[in-house]
């Protein structure tokens, strides 16, 4: 048999390094599938329910081991449907590989089936995309591809029509607009220059209400943050993809921030005088210090992401770690400084975790949202890996999971698309097959993919170590998170016929694919629930029947926020009684001026 254009790109996608491949098949890419068969104890191909989730696992997999994902779909509608996992990877500045089919060059033009422009689709997507069209192409189309998503944390696309994959591979020659490439990433150190470091100090060191927030940038500088919030006498508040950077058991960190924030991130930020942002580019500029009320310090490995949501006096260029490291002996010792900011933020945050606490065990017939979010937190094992939906479940999971040093957490976080959490947590599995892995989902996004997705749990599970992945499902049979966006943001009622979910069975389902399934609809359920899953033999579904009227919001709502609900809910909101009493069970109140 001869050595083909895909047995050539299959090797050289192992001389990288690479060692799974999330995709599914088509007549497209048949080529490739027949060098993977050849090559399968080299690289393993795990086969997914749906393009999309093959996208989803591939930058699941960048976010949890750092390394390059990958993902295979055949042209057309494969290539269509991989493009939303894709965006997920571009929006969250992680590196993926997308190898996508294409028909046969030699009928190109004619209106071949499923024959669509592929370039300029993926040329959004990617910061580089390439088609192979001769055999001496491919070695330096997937080196530089390879080496573009992982320097500049980018996705790469190669497109390899179908006939060129079966043309028997040739090395570049030795002539004119021949490429000689190798395989080889090594990540550069990057750090600002010494006077850019002191000016940073300088202003740090004269902040006396110093509030750090940190996010996905800081997941590998959890000491050096640690050590610099301990130097300034701060605060740290984590966004949503940030959450694993510090552990929550530290008595000056106050939890997420924003939106899904808790109440001591949110004063913080109301109350600091200077603002250091580490490896984050938190979108909602309405709970970041105004204007004028704090100086600024930031650090960000990309130039895009800096000064951009704050008018930062000074913008560092760097990695987190590297760039902490040389700064902290710059920064003065917290014993020179007024100790009275560091004591309120720690009472701030016993204040408010006693809030949470209160919130959480409130009454909400049959049972509060929050319940099974706050009772796993006590039970989250040690390693454990955790992945969150786009729905009002990751609110909760936001404000109650404690999360310890050596865990870890992501979600979908600038695209924030549904259906993210069960393929999130099938890559999680294959790249740490020993750890126990929890999917946080709502049954909004289960319906939507997720239970495709368990499908792929039911394929695969027996091949790993431990087991354990569970799959939380709140079901409210509300699509509950844009529900309360309506009420809040736009002052519209709710709209039943756009909201409204059929009542899907999940616990039976999984007990159907030979899963194990638990329903819970009562507070007493929910701990004995956690201590079943968490003893089981094989993956489980948990189905939270919850109620939909506790609020997905701030702690306290702007006045504008605030008429803008009861409006909604004097002009004919299905379910404004409820509300009413669930907004008084939750403490949700005006800001006082605002």
């Amino acid at each position: 048999m001869t050595f083909s254009v895909s047995d050539a790109l299959v090797a050289r996608l192992v001389e990288w390094g690479i060692a799974r491949i999330y995709g599914f098949p088509g007549d497209g890419v048949n080529g490739v599938m027949g060098a993977m068969n050849r090559a399968k104890s080299e690289i393993e191909f795990v086969q997914v329910a749906h393009e999309e989730l093959a996208g989803l696992a591939a930058t699941a997999h960048a976010k949890f081991t750092g390394e390059l994902g990958v993902c295979i779909s055949t042209g057309g509608p494969g290539a269509i449907h991989l493009l939303n996992g894709l965006y997920d990877a571009k929006l969250d500045h992680q590196p993926v590989l997308a190898i996508v089919g294409q028909q046969a060059l030699a009928g190109a033009g004619g209106s071949e089936q499923q024959e669509i422009n592929l370039l300029p689709l993926l040329q959004d997507v990617s910061e580089y995309a390439e088609m192979i069209m001769k055999p001496e192409q491919l070695r330096h189309v997937i080196d530089r591809a390879i080496r573009i998503a992982l320097g500049n944390h980018c996705v790469a696309c190669i497109i390899i029509p179908h006939d060129v994959q079966r043309e028997e591979y040739e090395t570049p020659k030795h002539e004119s607009s021949m490429q000689h490439s190798s395989v080889g990433y090594t990540a550069p150190r990057v750090v600002p220059h010494r006077e850019d470091l002191r000016r940073a100090a300088d202003v740090l060191n004269a902040g006396k209400k110093v509030a750090i927030i940190v996010g996905a940038g800081a997941l590998g500088a959890t000491d050096e943050v640690i050590a610099v919030a301990d130097m300034l006498g701060a605060g740290v508040a984590k966004s949503l993809l940030g959450k694993a950077a510090v552990p929550d058991d530290l008595p000056f960190v106050t939890g997420s921030v924003g939106w899904l924030g808790t109440r001591a991130s949110n004063e913080m930020m109301k109350e600091c005088d200077t603002l250091f942002m580490i490896g984050s580019s938190f979108p909602y500029t309405e709970f970041l210090p105004e204007e004028g009320q704090a100086r600024g310090v930031q650090i960000d490995i990309a130039p895009r992401n800096l000064a951009l949501r704050h008018p930062m006096e000074v913008a560092l260029v760097g990695d987190s770690a590297e760039t902490l490291t040389e700064l902290l002996p710059l920064l003065n010792a917290k014993r020179e400084r007024d100790q009275s900011w560091r004591e309120h933020i720690e009472a701030s945050v016993i204040a408010s975790r006693a809030e949470e606490v209160r919130k959480a065990r409130a009454s909400a017939p049959p049972l509060n949202p929050q319940l099974p979010l706050y009772e796993l937190s006590a039970r989250l094992p040690d390693g454990c890996i955790i992945t969150s939906d786009s729905s009002s479940v990751v609110m909760w999971a936001a404000r109650h999971l404690q999360l310890k040093r050596g865990m870890k957490m992501s979600v979908s976080g600038g695209l924030a698309t549904m259906g993210s959490a069960v393929p999130y947590a099938l890559a999680a599995k294959f790249a740490y097959p020993d750890r126990v892995v929890i999917a946080t989902s709502g049954d909004g996004c289960m319906q939507m993919s997720g239970n495709s997705a368990l499908l792929d749990v039911v394929k695969h599970w027996r091949k790993w170590s431990d087991p354990r992945l569970i799959v939380l499902v709140l079901n409210n049979r509300d699509l509950n998170y844009v529900t309360w966006e309506q009420r809040v943001m736009e002052g519209e009622p709710k709209f039943e016929e756009s909201q409204r979910l059929p009542d899907f069975p999940f616990a039976r389902y999984a007990e159907l694919l030979g899963l194990r399934g638990i329903r819970v609809d009562s507070p007493e359920g929910v701990g004995p629930a956690w201590d079943e899953a968490l003893a089981s033999d094989r993956p489980v579904v948990i189905e939270a029947w919850v109620n939909a009227d506790v609020p997905t919001v701030p702690p306290t709502l702007t006045k504008k926020l605030a008429e803008q609900l009861a409006r909604a809910l004097d002009e004919g909101d299905p379910d404004a009684d409820a509300v009413r009493a669930q907004l008084a069970q939750q403490e949700i109140e005006e800001e006082v001026g605002a």
